[in-house]
């Protein structure tokens, strides 16, 4: 087994959303930081938003030469003929799911930059209506922390990424510090106003990691469109040329790319983690890597399953897991449950097939189950809508030759929403080792136990139920309403919960820091210590945490406690 001779003092897994900013935070502190990584290197070389697919070897149109290495990951959109050797080869690395419950897991990038490559970039702040949502309805628990103790690092966040937005006053959404919003659409615009005025419900421009005005030596957007083939002119945030590149050109950070993070290695006399065995991609051998502290943020679900291969006499059942809670409250939000779309006749509108294409559209905020309104009979927690709306060719016009091409010049201008819900927190949703499977790497795979509940099924009716009525109040004409009762997690791509934070040991993996409550120099800071999932998409919430817990392990090794 290989091992290379520096000790750093802090070992980073994963390089998106949160191991960029702890590699950034961590490293222009001054502290040596080495950053492991499962994927390649990224390079703009790859960046293919301005190539036609006609360029393509099969045109983008051949979806079955992705299907046929990567089964799962093309079931999201991001993966497609640019860009499926981002993500992981299914085959090679597998999972399993229990009978019954078929689990989604899309979005494994093994590349720099990880999902921030291809995020869908909606940014929202979570509120106390989330963060003490249990000391609102009695469901679960409360986080161990409150938007008081987050709010300076959603600034930060927020100042350095470049969110644009609209402030809208309302506290289930706070408002944060934003770049100029991109605009509605006249459809959008009707959408929002008929919507606001009859129902009292808050339509905004969708608030995104999407740049309108220069920031860092990064451009403003200039609206191509399929922002998740790369951007070369850096508007939209991608750790790799921000947090990350930030990291190594402060001289302190070291990338270490195909690196497979396989345990997490232990002094066992001092209870302290002393560094990470990973599997090199490219020779499929062992190495370790030695540092004073460990910070996971390889993904929720890739961190916990970190976390359980390191079991070891002290911990049977998963490294940091004397509670017993590792890879349970495992949380997905229910995504495009229910949802309608409406048309708009008589809007002017300009047909043009060659754009400009904004990368947002609108969110409506949730307005179930608020702290000062009414509480629903049906079911706790609440919903939000994304969706957008747009002028395009009637190409459905009537008739042939002649007639249909004057009939397709008639703009016709649709909008539409669909819910993304709170997925509630339920023990027996988790994720565990599956004894008989590994992945190409010899590295143990994940086994899946889980679905949605009640409580979700009743929201996706309400979604359906809500968007058709918003459809009417703004006017809107041939209003198709939808909802997917049997929707299967793991389609949201924000996967929550598998290692909660928590004040009290004995329930919970992490403290309010998102540091382990047995291995003090051990931090997990992905997504995996959320205790709820809320409806907000969950990455900014993400980073802003992220930035919290290093300031707090900078903070604790300059005192040596860590």
């Amino acid at each position: 087994m290989a091992s290379q001779r520096e000790i750093y003092d802090v070992i980073v897994v994963g390089s998106g959303a949160s191991g960029g900013w702890a590699a950034k935070r961590l490293s222009e502190a001054g502290l040596k930081v080495a950053l492991v990584d499962a994927g390649r290197q990224q390079s703009e070389a790859n960046f293919t938003e301005h190539k036609p697919a006609f360029e393509l070897k099969y045109r983008d149109m051949a979806r079955e030469i992705v299907r046929k290495t990567r089964p799962v990951q093309s079931q999201v959109g991001a993966c497609n003929e640019y860009t499926y050797t981002w993500f992981c080869n299914d085959l090679d690395e597998p999972y399993t799911t229990a009978e019954g419950m078929p689990f989604s897991w899309q979005g494994r990038l093994r590349i720099t930059g990880g999902r921030t490559n291809v995020w869908g970039r909606v940014a929202l702040r979570l509120s106390d209506l989330d963060f003490k949502a249990a000391s609102l309805d009695g469901y679960g628990h409360d986080w161990p922390v409150s938007y008081k103790d987050v709010a300076p690092y959603y600034d930060l966040v927020e100042e350095y990424v470049g969110i644009a937005g609209r402030a809208e006053g309302i506290p289930q959404i706070p408002d944060g510090k934003y770049q100029p919003d991109m605009g509605l659409t006249c459809g959008e615009a009707q959408f929002r106003n008929g919507v606001k005025a009859k129902l009292g419900w808050t339509v905004t421009p969708t608030r995104t990691a999407n740049l309108t005005r220069p920031l860092n030596g990064r451009a403003p957007c200039h609206y191509c469109g399929p922002c998740e083939r790369g951007c070369v002119t850096h508007s939209y945030f991608n750790s790799y040329f921000t947090t990350v590149a930030d990291a190594l050109k402060s001289g302190h950070c070291t990338l270490i790319p195909n690196a497979m993070a396989y345990q997490v290695l232990m002094d066992t006399d001092r209870n302290r983690a002393r560094g990470v065995l990973y599997i090199d991609r490219i020779t499929r051998q062992p190495v370790e890597v030695r540092s004073r502290a460990v910070v996971l943020s390889a993904q929720s679900l890739e961190s916990v399953r970190i976390l359980l291969n390191s079991a070891n006499r002290q911990y049977p059942n998963g490294l940091a897991n004397s509670s017993g809670v590792l890879g349970h409250y495992l949380m997905d939000h229910v995504w495009v449950g229910g949802g309608a779309s409406g048309e708009f006749p008589g809007l002017p509108g300009i047909l043009n097939i060659n754009g400009p294409n904004r990368p947002c559209g609108i969110y409506v905020a949730r307005f179930r189950n608020l702290a000062s309104g009414p509480r629903s009979k049906n079911f706790v927690r609440g919903y939000g809508y994304e969706g957008g709306g747009s002028t395009d060719f009637n190409w459905k016009a009537a008739g042939f030759g002649e007639k249909y091409k004057k009939g397709l010049l008639d703009p016709v201008t649709t909008v539409g929403i669909a819910g993304f819900g709170e997925c509630l927190a339920r023990w027996e949703n988790y994720v565990t080792l599956d004894p008989g499977i590994k992945d190409t790497f010899g590295i143990p795979v994940l086994h899946f136990h889980m679905r949605y509940g009640d409580n979700e099924r009743a929201m996706i009716h309400d979604m359906m139920v809500s968007a058709a009525e918003m459809m009417e109040a703004a006017g809107a004409k041939n209003i198709r309403p939808f909802e997917v009762p049997d929707r299967i997690p793991g389609y949201a791509i924000h996967e929550v919960g598998v290692a909660r934070m928590g004040n009290d040991p004995r329930g919970s993996v992490l403290n309010r820091f998102q540091q382990s409550h047995d291995v003090k120099n051990l931090f997990v800071t992905d997504a995996a210590g959320f205790v709820s999932s809320a409806c907000q998409n969950p990455t900014l919430t993400i980073m802003a945490l992220c930035v919290r817990s290093c300031d707090y392990l900078v903070d604790e090794m300059r005192k040596g406690n860590i």
